[in-house]
């Protein structure tokens, strides 16, 4: 069975995103680079919600990004991607693919089909829904060292409690803290608590 890793920025006070929906308070130093890289050596296929898919496209396939990074932007853009909505219509990114329909379903089978592992950027609506059900196997959350006033929080909404255990865990010479969890437990909904 294929295992489906979250990989997630976060604040020190938990958000994945500030109010305005903006992640400008990432930073990245070479050796966080050279993990990034690493990842997407290991030919995960990459999911998306269409939020994330939306902010990578604008992005990744740049001339831009190409002459700034080119290593990682031929690695995003030449890595198997799956966006997960409804309305999207098309895609102009290569090796891309839209999901469409029941999103638990479409994981559910994704996982037990024959392929490399599954990789969600980001996307924490499509993280929750998927969490709830059980679905993640591994969470990996890279720390940034700073604080926002005011953002919206990872796995915002959940209405179970999902204990984890640590894995392992990675600094960075930037102060970026990266964590690793896998699910240790089955989710335990709050009104059983």
């Amino acid at each position: 069975m294929r295992k489906l890793i979250s990989f997630q920025f976060l604040t020190l006070n938990g958000y994945f995103e500030d109010a305005k929906g903006h992640t400008d308070f990432t930073t990245q130093g070479a050796d966080q680079r050279d993990f990034a890289i690493s990842m997407l050596e290991k030919e995960n296929v990459l999911l998306f919600g269409r939020i994330t898919y939306e902010h990578m496209i604008a992005w990744w396939p740049t001339p831009a990004a190409a002459q700034l990074d080119p290593e990682m932007a031929a690695g995003m853009n030449n890595a198997d991607k799956i966006v997960f909505s409804n309305t999207l219509q098309g895609t102009a990114w290569n090796n891309t693919r839209i999901s469409s329909g029941d999103l638990i379903e479409s994981v559910q089978h994704l996982k037990k089909s024959p392929g490399p592992n599954l990789a969600l950027l980001g996307s924490n609506s499509i993280l929750t829904q998927l969490a709830t059900h059980n679905l993640v196997d591994e969470f990996q959350l890279m720390i940034h060292p700073i604080a926002i006033g005011n953002g919206h929080t990872l796995l915002g909404g959940l209405r179970h409690r999902i204990p984890l255990q640590l894995t392992s865990t990675q600094a960075f010479s930037n102060g970026v803290v990266l964590l690793t969890y896998i699910p240790s437990g089955k989710n335990i909904p709050e009104e059983a608590r």
